[in-house]
């Protein structure tokens, strides 16, 4: 896309990089586009990104002004050997990645990440450069610098890009994938005589393990790797996740997190059984926060089954035990039942209560004492007739002497 050149900065006195971008011939909309993406570039500042200076036209040519950097590309260093070690292989990985994600961050897609374009300077610090052509996340009209033909190259082309699509950030980590699967084979994962059929291989060939190839690295890497090859975009890991996870020794086959974290689980574990009572404040600091759940908890959890034992004794007993419990409540209803009925129904309830009821509301009640209530009535008459005997007799002495001289009659005729 354009033609490098060593410069000098007569202003500042400084090395500098010149890139000459554009042809003789360019359209309104390209100027506009890179004057855009290098002002935009000129606003990175991160220590694996080549810095740029200035942007201007020269005879028509546009050009940017970067840093100049001293040494080599990577390109180089696969001209002069045909692997790199796994470890160099890993720390240029971590680096560039880092990168990447400071790009990322700025809403900026390099979209033309190869061995050309990834520097190591005198120190072996990794640089990357040519943003000329960068895009815009939110600016899909990039993807395609004039009609039919796609920016990059296909040896490194992520597949979304190979069928048309816009560039992201993921095309980014698949081309750096790409670039790191050479440098630990010698060839890229995908080549063919053709760059359309490569294009081809990028969308529906599986990239083969290095292993399987006679590459000697662990299995972590050698799995990572085919993660940032993914077809999807989707599942390829970010550019921070890359750099973070080449900066530990995971790579290496030895995962540091988890035995890193066993460890102090067994800390915590050991000091907790002589932790009698001072040593609960003496532990504000990082070991505390495991120190401090384990035995509260284990001396919590003691009281707190006891407790609830004991409220919740009866109703465990029913739940254990449904039978018994149902005929203790059964006998318990019979008992009441009995005990109701007996007050209820009793003979001296009934009998107390008939003679309160009005003697002319019951028939029956005045049936008993008719009996006597007749011979009552009797002897008053046979009283009453007395009394007229003697009234008899004390009014007239006449009918007392009929009724004695019919007396003697009597005893007369029963002498006769």
């Amino acid at each position: 896309m354009g033609e490098v050149w060593r410069a000098t900065d007569e202003v500042l006195g400084r090395a500098v990089a010149v890139k000459l971008l554009l042809g003789d011939q360019a359209d309104a909309s390209s100027t506009a586009r890179f004057r855009l993406e290098a002002q935009t570039a000129a606003r990175l500042s991160h220590p694996h990104l080549v810095a740029v200076f200035d942007f201007g036209a020269w005879e028509d040519r546009f050009f940017l002004v970067m840093e100049l950097v001293e040494g080599q590309s990577l390109g180089d260093l696969l001209a002069a050997q045909e692997r790199v070690h796994p470890e160099l292989v890993a720390r240029i990985a971590g680096q560039a990645a880092a990168g990447l994600a400071a790009a990322h961050r700025q809403g900026i897609v390099h979209r033309d990440i190869k061995p050309g374009n990834l520097m190591l300077d005198a120190d072996g610090s990794v640089k990357i450069g040519d943003f000329g052509i960068a895009q815009f996340v939110d600016d899909p009209s990039t993807a395609l610098t004039t009609a039919g033909h796609i920016v990059g190259t296909s040896l490194y082309l992520a597949p979304e890009r190979a069928l048309g699509r816009t560039a992201d950030s993921a095309s980014d980590m698949y081309s750096l994938g790409c670039v790191v699967y050479q440098l630990l084979l010698g060839q890229p994962p995908f080549r063919s005589d053709t760059a359309t059929a490569t294009l081809y291989q990028h969308v529906d060939t599986p990239p083969v393990p290095l292993r399987q190839r006679g590459v000697e690295i662990s299995a972590a890497f050698d799995a990572y790797l085919l993660g940032l090859l993914a077809k999807q975009p989707e599942e390829r890991p970010t550019a921070q996740q890359v750099s973070d996870w080449f900066r530990t020794d995971a790579w290496r086959g030895r995962p540091e997190p988890l035995p890193a974290q066993t460890p102090t689980s067994h800390r915590a574990t050991a000091p907790m059984a002589p932790k009698p009572s001072p040593a609960a404040p003496s532990a504000p600091v990082g070991p505390t926060t495991y120190r401090l759940p384990g035995p509260t908890g284990r001396r919590r959890q003691a009281p707190a089954r006891s407790a609830p034992a004991r409220r919740r004794s009866t109703r465990e007993a029913i739940r254990r035990r449904p039978r018994v419990a149902s005929a203790i409540a059964g006998t318990a209803t019979f008992l009441a039942a009995v005990y109701l009925g007996m007050i209820l129904f009793s003979p001296d309830s009934s009998s107390a209560g008939t003679p309160d009821q009005s003697p002319s509301s019951t028939p029956s009640t005045p049936s008993a004492p008719s009996a006597p209530s007749q011979d009552v009535g009797d002897g008053d008459q046979q009283q009453g007739t007395r009394q007229q005997d003697v009234d008899r007799d004390g009014n007239g002495n006449g009918n007392g002497d009929r009724n004695r001289d019919r007396d003697g009659d009597g005893e007369d005729e029963q002498d006769d």
